[in-house]
């Protein structure tokens, strides 16, 4: 008896993505037309048949085996490599090997039926103070849009549509081709018409027939409060227009805050620092500190000691995703000086004589 599941190297209790990711290994390093070997191909193939579908799964575990024709690509048996061909669904391929398709001269069909316009990233370089209160970003960028002479469909307006005579209407063609095994016949999506199995008698003078024209586009973007460098915002449907009508990717926009000479940002908290003169610090002060906000009167209370960071609440960043803010830590560096005067000398000795 055949053992199915040494055959793919895994478990009885494997799931079925462990199935499918054992079987695209197996497939990859044995395919024939990379130089592997056929007969472990054809092995992997048989096992995966029946290893994939519950039914046929679940009678082989309880009585060992599975009827006849039950293995092979889309249930019609594996023939071998003796000229009687193998008869290959690119569609089940595709989702199996997502782009192993192209070895069989197909191409992936998985991703040619998806019409949807791609996405776009751009990055936009925004101030500090943009980041902490929110900014409107504005751009022009090149893409495809919907085709306003035809709205997206591709075809001519007026022109009547009917069935693609390359697939008959289907939406999918067959191609063999001979190889020293035998006959690969492969089914995948209709290249004129994309898999939708119809077609515009004229195409689209503008667009060509692909429902999309590249042009250059204003966009404006609301940048939220609180975001910070790295962060990314998607705004749904303002990417690639989709060919033919189909849906339009997604715009990304990466931000990028440019550093502030006052201010730096931890999480949610602004930091920053304030020089106060030694005897300030000894007897206390208040201070004008520079915040997102503007300047504030901070008090330093006497006896401050170099490094002592004081919190200034909800001075911060707003919170991006809840309310508040987050808050100010004010870093109080004490300025020494360097050189004193006769005058300053003798009080700091006096001083120092009466500590």
């Amino acid at each position: 008896m055949k053992d199915y599941y040494k055959t793919l190297g895994i478990e009885k209790s494997a799931t079925a993505e462990e199935v499918k990711a054992a079987f695209r290994r197996l497939a990859l390093e044995h395919h024939p037309d990379k130089g592997g070997n056929p007969e472990k191909f054809k092995e992997a193939n048989e096992a995966y048949q029946v290893l994939s579908d519950a039914g046929k799964r679940a009678q082989y575990d309880r009585f060992g085996s599975v009827p006849e024709g039950a293995g092979g690509f889309g249930g019609q048996g594996f023939n071998g490599f003796n000229g009687q061909g193998v008869n290959i669904n690119m569609d089940d391929l595709g989702d199996i090997f997502g782009g192993f398709g192209d070895l069989f001269g197909a191409g992936n069909s998985t991703r040619e039926r998806s019409q949807t316009g791609r996405d776009i990233q751009i990055d936009a370089k925004i101030d500090f103070h943009d980041a902490v209160f929110g900014t409107d970003f504005s751009a022009e960028i090149m893409k495809n849009n919907r085709c306003s002479h035809c709205n997206g469909s591709g075809g001519e307006p007026g022109s009547k549509q009917d069935d693609c005579k390359t697939c008959r209407g289907s939406g999918r063609v067959t191609q063999s081709r001979n190889t020293m095994f035998g006959v690969f016949q492969t089914t995948g999506t209709c290249p004129d018409c994309r898999g939708a199995g119809k077609k515009y008698e004229r195409s689209c003078a503008v667009c060509h027939g692909t429902g999309a024209v590249r042009e250059r586009q204003a966009i404006k973007v609301r940048i939220p409060a609180g975001v910070d460098d790295g962060n990314t915002i998607r705004v749904a449907g303002s990417g690639e227009a989709g060919e033919r009508g189909a849906g339009a990717g997604d715009l990304y926009v990466k931000v990028r805050v440019k550093a502030d000479p006052k201010f730096d940002r931890h999480g949610d908290d602004v930091c920053s620092e304030v020089n106060v003169a030694f005897a300030d610090a000894a007897l206390g002060v208040t201070a004008p500190v520079e915040t997102v906000d503007g300047n504030v009167e901070l008090k330093i209370p006497a006896g401050t000691q170099p490094g002592t960071v004081i919190k200034l609440k909800g001075r911060g960043v707003p919170h991006l995703r809840n309310d508040g803010r987050g808050d100010q830590l004010v870093t109080v560096n004490v300025e020494v000086p360097k050189k004193l005067t006769k005058k300053q000398k003798q009080l700091l000795e006096e001083l120092r004589d009466v500590a």
